[in-house]
């Protein structure tokens, strides 16, 4: 028997039962899932941040506030959370001033911020999207694995039963093959709980922002409602 030849990774995979396989199969494919996840959510993440930046800018510039929600209205597909934020407040705002049944202050600012609050809930929403699945994925799929092994060391012995004398040479391609299947279910989960770690504290970094951003503008509108 060539130990070396039998122990190469694909030979491994392609000799392993059909329990065994089957468990590469799905941890690949979640794996994969993953990955394009957590690309997708860095480049979602990073421009949240970046549009988040440049309202800011814009907003603590001294600029009109008439003028910032006119061109919230007219880009809303393209806006970011915090300006959608800002733009749901201004609107709701506007729309209660000009009702003469309301003229008090605090049912002004109530009513704007009852409606940022709804649109921030919906920004969060969208940006802790797949965080879930990474989550899963880092807590489960090492154990999916280590099922892949157990089967497949319990179906290496079971071959090795009926042999009078088992050798290392013997041995050593079964538990290779299913070792493979926990060196898998690592490969799945490493990225992920790094990923779900990492952007997790970016969006609660985010979110801080916007709580801020909407107690401050309440603050403004506030003002302008008592003037």
């Amino acid at each position: 028997m060539n130990v070396t030849t039998d122990l190469d990774i694909w030979t491994l995979i392609l000799g392993a039962s059909l329990v065994v396989k089957a468990v590469m199969l799905l941890l690949i494919a979640v794996s994969f899932l993953s990955w394009m996840f957590i690309f997708s959510k860095w480049f979602a993440i990073r421009r949240a941040r970046v549009q988040t930046e440049q309202f800011e800018r814009e907003f603590w510039g001294g600029g009109d506030l008439n003028l910032l929600y006119q061109g919230a209205v007219n880009n809303r597909h393209t806006i970011g959370s915090q300006e959608r934020i800002f733009e749901a407040g201004m609107r709701e705002f506007t729309k209660l001033r000009n009702q003469r049944s309301t003229s008090e202050a605090s049912d002004l600012v109530d009513g704007a911020r009852r409606a940022m609050r709804a649109t921030y809930q919906r920004e969060m929403d969208h940006l802790e999207r797949h965080l879930a699945f990474l989550a899963s994925t880092g807590s489960v799929s090492p154990y999916v694995g280590l099922f892949g092994t157990v089967w497949g060391i319990m179906h290496a012995f079971r071959s090795l039963a009926n042999m009078q004398q088992a050798t290392l040479a013997q041995v050593a391609p079964g538990i290779a093959e299913a070792l493979v299947a926990t060196a898998i279910g690592l490969f799945a989960a490493i990225p992920a709980v790094v990923a779900y770690n990492r952007y997790s504290h970016q969006i609660d970094r985010l979110s801080i922002r916007f709580e801020s951003f909407m107690e401050e503008f309440s603050n403004i509108l506030h003002r302008q409602a008592v003037k």
